[in-house]
């Protein structure tokens, strides 16, 4: 149950984040459109309640009950981004505003911007983490909490490979192509 659920709460995410960027801009009723987009961290609400029933049920503890804690701590650190980036692109593609400048490319203003994603992903793993703990103690039976326990590693598993794959951005700043070389001879006048 908890694993449809979490598929049903992407859905109505991807649902929601249409439905809001449609109002605002092909419809042209903003006000709508932004109370839909306010409505997606509703999903995630609903998402932590079932589950917490769920447990409250006498459900065993295991993978889906961890993964729901992953999916909510990924959408606290990376949802007002994506939301952000998809509305910049409606309101160019449909609302007339000018193109969103996308992240740099080269040297420390990348290694920012993907500190800037690295700390979304930290984010993440802390509300997993603090999701799963809370788990732990409602469930309180030691023995039962186990895979509870191992899906803490892999929330921050993964904010550890993104901060290397950040890091190297730091360390190794691509540089950026040097501007064409005058071409020799020139035309004469």
């Amino acid at each position: 149950m908890v694993v449809t659920l979490i598929v049903v709460c992407e859905v109505g995410f991807w649902v929601l984040l249409a439905g809001g960027l449609a109002f605002r801009y092909l419809l042209r009723m903003p006000r709508t459109g932004l109370a839909l987009l306010l409505c997606e961290p509703l999903l995630e609400v609903v998402l932590l309640v079932v589950t917490a029933l769920d447990l409250k049920a006498g459900a065993e503890p295991n993978w889906t009950h961890g993964l729901a804690a992953l999916y909510i701590g990924y959408t606290v650190g990376h949802g007002h981004r994506t939301v952000k980036w998809l509305d910049g692109h409606a309101a160019h593609r449909f609302g007339g505003a000018p193109r969103p400048a996308g992240p740099p490319r080269y040297g420390m203003a990348r290694a920012r911007h993907e500190g800037r994603v690295w700390v979304g992903t930290v984010v993440g793993a802390a509300v997993a983490t603090a999701l799963l703990q809370i788990a732990i103690w409602y469930v309180g039976d030691p023995a039962r909490v186990a895979s509870l326990e191992s899906w803490r590693y892999v929330a921050w598993r993964a904010a550890g490979v993104h901060g290397v794959v950040a890091l190297t951005y730091l360390v190794f700043p691509k540089k950026s192509p040097a501007p064409p070389a005058p071409a020799a001879g020139g035309t004469k006048g």
